[in-house]
């Protein structure tokens, strides 16, 4: 079960993630809202709304952001109305990259992801042009240092579909995409190991290590994608230099 080193490439991206915490809350709120709207304001009867409640609770966003969020979306509070849209494309070098968004004003989000990529030598693509070089799944990544056979028991009797040994020695479980991620998630937990990142993702079926000037333009794409407001998650298959 050999996989490739990415320890260092999901800690960066993490990093300068969290650089820009300002707008985590928001994106937050965002996804929370629309998975109240689209599955009701219960987590327990809707994964999509308690896995972001999950994450929003991870970063420390706070229970009234939470329950406000949620009744928007729900109805009983007024708010926004957000539309989803997914726009995929290639990055310098090659990469593939999607972008996920949730947007009031559609005419705007495109012409903001657009720009992004075509400053920094990337192609925005049509519909369908990189969705399949990906694998909608749960993701679990753990910290390189925990005990790999005891992290296989738990999450293969808790439902999981595959479990990946890195070069560095973290570990990635991956799982459905949905109630099955929850509840490895939480066998997990139970048994002591602690995920440094998870979620509902877009995982690359294949990465493309991309290097010298192409990565420098590819990592600043990153960065003005991550500070559109619109944009709330964006996967790439790159390898980019630490």
């Amino acid at each position: 079960m050999a996989g490739h080193s990415k320890w260092a490439n999901i800690q960066h991206r993490k990093g300068r993630q969290d650089e820009k915490r300002g707008k985590i809350f928001s994106r937050y709120a965002k996804e929370i809202t629309v998975a109240a709207k689209m599955g009701g304001g219960d987590a327990s009867f809707n994964p999509r709304l308690r896995v972001a409640i999950d994450k929003a609770k991870s970063e420390n966003m706070p229970n009234d952001n939470i329950e406000r969020a949620v009744k928007k979306g729900t109805g009983e509070l007024e708010g926004v109305s957000y539309e989803e849209i997914r726009y995929e494309g290639y990055g310098p070098g090659g990469a593939a990259v999607i972008v996920d968004c949730l947007t009031d004003n559609r005419v705007r989000t495109v012409a903001d992801v657009r720009h992004a990529f075509s400053k920094c030598g990337g192609n925005l693509g049509t519909d369908g042009s990189v969705v399949f070089q990906f694998k909608h799944c749960g993701q679990i990544i753990l910290a390189p240092g925990v005990n790999e056979d005891q992290v296989m028991d738990v999450a293969l009797e808790a439902g999981a579909e595959d479990v990946i040994s890195n070069e560095d020695g973290s570990i990635e479980i991956i799982t459905a995409p949905t109630g099955d991620f929850a509840m490895v998630k939480e066998a997990l937990e139970k048994a002591g190991f602690k995920p440094a990142m998870d979620g509902v993702v877009m995982k690359a079926l294949n990465e493309t290590d991309v290097a010298g000037d192409d990565a420098v333009k590819f990592q600043k794409m990153l960065d003005m994608l991550d500070d559109l407001d619109d944009v709330q998650e964006v996967y790439i298959s790159a390898i980019l230099p630490e």
